[in-house]
């Protein structure tokens, strides 16, 4: 996926052109037809304000572009190592690194999952981004389930539709949580930062189960299970709750505690992403029927991480 933000002014010259003809004419990299339906959904304002595609234009008008659209990339094989946690002759399960971005996109053309999945097994150039059927973000690692074959392929995107596909997540998030729960709250699109997604009435359904392993003073180890999976979907209902996950570059920031140990301090200072890993992944297996159950422990960083914070209870809390 490509993060587009551009400003512009629509020449003089094209004063009197329709607005989607003007704005092909003066961001030529995209057609009219992509341009007129980001006219449509708001990606593109006019001096701050949503026109129509036939409405006129005069010249000299500020155009704001705000957009994420796929290109068309060609993916290379490219040899890379892989933490396979389960593989067969129809699927592999891989524990991904935090750092590896899943598919290219722009500024990662190569280097990603995507690529090394080809090197691996070539056969996945013939199945729908090469055999991947769920993501994680580039900077969450954990468990990905990869098809082999398109009868696994189509089995696994079947069970993720039907959500028998159960995902478990261990997280930690900012404040003390008093209990589980369930935040069962619609998805979409931010309507201005266009890289972030937020909680709207008119998003997609998305539902977030979750229930406490360890409280902190200031802090909250939680383990999360998907019922839905929404782009950020775990980040975007922690923050709705105002309990972001620590290290969340683009739905928190960085909260010290008062009193809290120099210890817990640092590693709170250079803990600079999602404290967030894929831990958990039960599925059916596509042709015996077996359910197949994986767990990995979280990366070291996060498990430095709670180390700190069990350092910074007092003892009759440990």
């Amino acid at each position: 996926m490509t993060n587009y933000s551009r400003q512009k002014i629509i020449p003089e010259e094209l004063s009197g052109f329709r607005l989607d003809l003007a704005l092909a004419k003066t961001f030529s990299e995209f057609s009219r037809s992509r341009i007129k339906s980001w006219i449509l959904d708001g990606s593109i304002l006019i001096e701050g304000e949503k026109l129509r595609p036939r409405d006129i234009v005069n010249g000299g008008e500020n155009v704001s572009i705000q957009v994420i659209y796929s290109e068309n990339i060609k993916n290379e094989p490219e040899p890379m190592v892989l933490d396979i946690e389960y593989e067969d002759e129809e699927i592999a399960v891989i524990n991904k690194p935090v750092g590896l971005v899943v598919h290219p996109g722009a500024g990662n053309f190569t280097g990603t999952l995507m690529n090394g999945l080809l090197h691996k097994w070539p056969v996945l150039s013939e199945l729908p981004r090469a055999g991947i059927v769920h993501r994680l973000d580039k900077d969450t690692s954990g468990l990905m389930v990869i098809a082999k074959t398109l009868i696994a392929h189509n089995s696994l995107v079947r069970q993720l539709e039907s959500r028998t596909v159960t995902r478990q997540y261990d997280a930690i998030c900012n404040g003390v949580l008093t209990g589980g729960g369930t935040i069962n709250e619609p998805i979409n699109r931010h309507p201005v930062h266009r890289k972030k997604m937020t909680v709207r009435e008119d998003g997609k359904e998305a539902i977030t189960h979750y229930r406490v392993e360890k409280r902190f003073k200031a802090h909250t180890h939680v383990k999360v299970n998907l019922e839905t999976g929404r782009t950020h979907q775990i980040r975007v209902h922690f923050a709705f709750r105002r309990r972001t996950l620590i290290g969340d570059p683009l739905y928190g920031r960085l909260m010290i505690p008062s009193g809290c140990s120099s210890v817990l301090k640092e590693a709170l200072s250079s803990f600079k992403r999602q404290a967030l890993c894929a831990s958990r992944l039960e599925l059916i297996h596509p042709s015996s029927g077996k359910i197949i159950t994986l767990e990995v422990e979280p990366a070291a960083d996060f498990k430095n991480l709670l180390h700190a914070m069990k350092l910074d209870l007092l003892p009759n809390d440990k």
